[in-house]
């Protein structure tokens, strides 16, 4: 369990978002690109310190065929390396078409809008923004917090990092310098489950945040997608006009967001139908009903 404080890390830089990668992640996209004849050491610098060069090699069709070919690939590379494949593969395959899918319950409806939503992801920071997110999701952690009963008075209580409805409680009581943490969380969190799972839903938390496969889950307010689109909304603007946001450079992405927050959806469903499926218990463990 955790004890949340101001000053948690959101591995955010300043000016933009962190992406660096761990010395096991320029390993494993090192050996995909291999056959292209450069040599190693000058291939690590270049992922490295050339962010056009690193985004290249992330969006190479090979480091996505070994990150699907690989069973373990979760247990050699970071979970944001991991996604952030997926996401350029994602806006690679929407390239292509003409349409996204959008779900609604069981059925789903094709929309014309596939451009729109690539031009979206090609603002800088967004996609890797939107790896970062769904990384954060492979870990649900418990906090506890103190709540301002009354004046001079608080209480520590216990919440979920899945729980919008908790969030949204501390949110509205938190003071001022504590609340963008809450903010992003509840933005985020409405963006994943609408992206992810794509349908109306209750959602039922580990509480702990260790053991996925026992009983110990917490049944909340079910939503619609509707709801999910209009409090991600809310709170990615919350979150924009609070001043944490400018320190970490994430005014513009939280605008885009915002704005765009169907846009957004789209390559968390293409995720979810095609790239993840059979994965999204071992990735998330999250329960949905």
């Amino acid at each position: 369990m955790k004890k949340c404080s101001s000053n948690e890390s959101y591995q955010m830089k300043n000016d933009h978002i962190d992406l660096e990668l761990t010395d096991r992640d320029i390993d494993f996209l090192v050996s995909a690109i291999s056959a292209c004849g450069r040599e190693s050491s000058g291939v690590r610098k270049a992922i490295k310190y050339d962010r056009d060069y690193r985004k290249a090699v992330v969006s190479d069709r090979r480091a996505f065929f070994k990150i699907t070919e690989d069973e373990d690939v979760l247990l050699k590379i970071s979970p944001r390396l991991y996604f952030e494949v997926l996401l350029r593969k994602a806006q690679d395959d929407l390239e292509s078409v003409s349409y996204t899918i959008e779900k609604s319950g069981n059925v789903k409806i094709p929309v014309f809008d596939s451009q729109e939503v690539t031009t979206f992801l090609d603002i800088p920071d967004v996609l890797e923004y939107l790896a970062h997110m769904l990384a954060s999701f492979t870990k649900i952690h418990s906090y506890v917090v103190p709540v301002r009963i009354r004046k001079g008075i608080k209480r520590r209580v216990k919440y979920s990092d899945l729980d919008v409805d908790s969030l949204i409680k501390f949110a509205s009581k938190a003071e001022i310098p504590d609340q963008f943490k809450y903010f992003k969380r509840i933005g985020d969190l409405c963006l994943f489950l609408s992206g992810i799972y794509g349908t109306d839903m209750y959602v039922q938390a580990d509480t702990d945040g260790r053991n996925r496969n026992n009983n110990q889950w917490v049944r909340k307010i079910k939503r619609s997608l509707e709801d999910y689109e209009y409090e991600g909304k809310t709170f990615y603007k919350l979150a924009r006009e609070h001043p944490t946001s400018t320190l970490l450079g994430l005014s513009d992405v939280f605008q885009k967001l915002g704005e765009n927050f169907l846009d957004a959806r789209k390559p968390l469903i293409l995720l979810s139908e095609n790239y993840i499926y059979r994965r999204q218990k071992l990735l998330f463990g999250a329960r949905i009903s």
